[in-house]
């Protein structure tokens, strides 16, 4: 059996994987009944963003590998590129 990561990269054309990426700002807010968590990269300008049910613990300094969409958000009238996170894992 292929390791996950490689599945969901064959079986998904747009998925993008990114390991070893230091975090720099790790934010959650609650949305209804999910937390939204936003993620941004060293050397990175793009908001990497993902729910989760629960807030963690912050990864705010770690390294993390990365598998997410490029995606597009209007916000306030203006798009905005960011990255909708499938899985993050520490590095």
């Amino acid at each position: 059996m292929k390791p996950v990561p490689e599945a969901l990269l064959k079986k998904h054309a747009n998925l993008v994987q990114t390991e070893g990426v230091t975090v720099i700002s790790h934010t959650q807010r609650e949305t209804g009944d999910w937390v939204l968590q936003t993620l941004m990269i060293e050397n990175c300008d793009v908001p990497f963003k993902y729910k989760r049910p629960k807030r963690f613990k912050s990864l705010q300094g770690q390294k993390v590998n990365l598998i997410y969409y490029p995606s597009k958000e209007v916000v306030a009238g203006f798009e905005m590129e960011i990255m909708q996170v499938v899985r993050v894992r520490r590095y």
